[in-house]
């Protein structure tokens, strides 16, 4: 039993059995892939994926638990490798961040500033997409952080950590009515066509939690993952946006007019999330507590010995995050 057929299994699977996108994804051949993983049943003496003629059709009951064990051997190889990275140079590697347009684009322009000054050989790669993309990089060890306020719930092998609070703005013209209201109500905004995220999105689930509560129903007439976006379609006429209070800036945006909701809906929490497998290097745990200074190694170690996540949010339970 090769390191390499274990590879080829646990990319296979990942690649929704699709022998030739994960033959292009290893730089190598299909034939050579199928040879390996019939090289390995062969050694084990059972079926490890189903076939119809030369197609993979699905993974055997015995197959999805060598996957699995696949998986953590090929963690702890990578761990191995990172571990003797750590002590060769701690100064080089790289770093790979998941995270929405949002976080990209308003948060952590300052965090990779700081960070880059202190670490300029360490390279760094962002990843935009949706929180369950986002979740899924992180969770499948594409890539090293995901940061993101939705979904990252939904995958237990995440360390989730909660890094700050937030909350919402409601954005329009200058000359809406809205602008004079002195007392904003979510009756207020029902009255008018809405221009938001997309469900999934930057705590949409929040906005539309507070609105059912009081038996409201908003109407939504365009939706968009992307807060630069949703500001310019509210430009345009097309509704009231509602957007996290962070994507507003009040130099760029002086065709706009904020005005706070914070009262209107219940705070969201953005958290960074790595698999629980990772070895984390000096300059990783450094990255966090850049962009949530209370994130300290202790804290963070201490999270990682966390049976689960319901003891992992009790370790944070008496913090007091930061407000954006």
């Amino acid at each position: 039993m090769k390191l390499q057929q274990l590879k080829y299994i646990w990319e296979v699977a990942r690649h929704d059995l699709n022998v030739t996108a994960t033959a292009e994804s290893l730089f190598t051949s299909q034939p050579g892939v199928s040879k390996q993983i019939r090289g390995l049943e062969d050694e084990l003496g059972m079926q490890i994926f189903h076939r119809s003629g030369k197609h993979l059709t699905e993974v055997t009951p015995v197959g999805k638990k060598i996957i699995d064990v696949a998986g953590e051997i090929l963690d702890k190889v990578e761990n191995i490798r990172q571990f003797a990275l750590e002590f060769s140079d701690e100064q080089r590697g790289s770093l790979s961040i998941a995270t929405t347009h949002t976080q990209a684009r308003y948060v952590l322009p300052a965090v990779i500033q700081s960070f880059i000054e202190k670490y300029p050989d360490v390279s760094l790669h962002m990843h935009q997409g949706t929180p369950i993309q986002i979740s899924e990089q992180a969770s499948r060890g594409d890539v090293d952080f995901a940061i993101a306020t939705e979904a990252l719930e939904l995958f237990e092998n995440l360390v989730m950590m909660p890094c700050y609070r937030w909350n919402r703005s409601v954005i329009v013209p200058h000359d809406h009515p809205l602008v004079d209201q002195t007392s904003l109500a979510l009756e207020d905004l029902a009255e008018y066509p809405l221009v938001t995220y997309v469900f999934g999105f930057t705590g949409r689930s929040q906005l539309d939690h507070a609105f059912n509560e009081r038996g409201l129903k908003p109407r939504v007439v365009f939706t968009a993952a992307d807060a630069d976006v949703i500001k310019t379609y509210v430009k345009l006429g097309l509704g009231v946006g509602i957007v996290a209070s962070m994507a507003f800036d009040k130099d760029l945006d002086k065709d706009l007019k904020a005005i706070d909701a914070s009262h209107l809906f219940e705070s969201s929490v953005t958290k960074i999330g790595f698999r629980r497998s990772t070895f984390l290097r000096s300059y990783m745990y450094d990255f966090i507590k850049i962009f949530a200074p209370h994130l300290q190694r202790e804290l963070i170690l201490r999270a990682l010995d966390a049976p689960d996540q319901a003891e992992l949010d009790k370790l944070f339970e008496e913090i007091e995050l930061p407000r954006l």
